[in-house]
């Protein structure tokens, strides 16, 4: 009996007890925020991949590359216009079959030869005044290997079968000029000419003047030597003429005289002598002095 009122009492009280019920989950302004930011991340994402794919299709991104620019076996290759904004390292660079290669820039272009110490042995830079070569030897060939123009720091080779100055002003040479040949073009004569100077012409087998179908003139302002040391000095022509020769006069004669004889001077100077059944020369040596 005692077990069975002592079971309905805590019958009784258990069912007495009250029942408590927990919330789980996020309520209220809470659950508000959440939602605004998952919605915003949702948002980000669509536009950021809306970006992604406008940017493929602008730029045309493909397997092969992107743009101008494809990437096959043998490198990059660039069809089109395409512009640099920061140094380009390549080991070549070439067009393709058949089409020209341009480089435009809107200052210079420079072209610079390193070496292992990061200093410019070559440099080639082309500008708005002209274009500057900087290198120890220049050279200049044709298509079959023949050199055409070489200089360096000794001495300047043109090697062409043929040079032409077809400037007004001709050829102007500060220093002397060595050369087995000299003549002008055809039907146009050649001039050699020193302003204010003197012009020599030396060759140690001889120096040949020749005109075949014009005329030869030298003239100068003070004196002009022809001297042989060790030969003689020919003039070979039908006529020579002194025109302007001076004349001595052995004594006043009311006829013209029409004959002179040539005499020459212990300096060398010429003059002319009327001439007589002898040699008139000594009569008029006061011409000599």
């Amino acid at each position: 009996m005692i077990q069975e009122q002592c079971a309905d009492r805590n019958n009784v009280q258990t069912a007495e007890k009250p029942q408590v019920s927990y919330k789980v989950g996020i309520y209220g302004w809470r659950k508000r925020c959440l939602y605004c930011f998952v919605l915003l991340l949702m948002v980000l994402i669509l536009v950021n991949l809306a970006l992604t794919i406008w940017i493929l299709k602008v730029m045309n991104f493909t397997m092969e590359g992107m743009g101008h620019l494809r990437i096959t076996k043998t490198g990059l290759e660039l069809n089109g216009d395409s512009e640099f904004l920061r140094p380009l390292y390549a080991k070549e660079i070439q067009s393709r079959p058949g089409s020209p290669l341009f480089l435009q820039s809107s200052k210079n272009v420079s072209i610079s030869i390193l070496d292992g110490k990061n200093k410019a042995v070559t440099q080639l830079v082309a500008g708005s005044s002209g274009i500057h070569a900087c290198c120890k030897l220049l050279e200049v060939k044709s298509n079959t290997g023949k050199l055409l123009f070489s200089a360096d720091a000794h001495e300047v080779v043109v090697g062409a079968e043929k040079l032409r100055v077809p400037g007004a002003e001709g050829a102007v040479f500060s220093n002397s000029v060595e050369t087995p040949h000299v003549r002008s073009e055809p039907y146009k004569e050649l001039r050699l000419e020193s302003p204010t100077r003197s012009l020599y012409m030396e060759a140690p087998k001889g120096v040949q003047i020749m005109a075949e179908a014009g005329d030869i003139r030298a003239t100068c302002r003070s004196e002009m030597r022809l001297e042989s040391k060790d030969g003689e000095i020919t003039l070979d022509a039908r006529k020579i003429k002194f025109p302007r020769l001076p004349e001595g006069k052995a004594s006043a004669t009311g006829s013209r005289q029409t004959v002179f004889e040539v005499c020459v001077c212990p300096n060398g100077k010429l003059y002319l002598s009327q001439a007589g059944s002898g040699s008139t020369c000594h009569i008029n040596s006061s011409v000599c002095l």
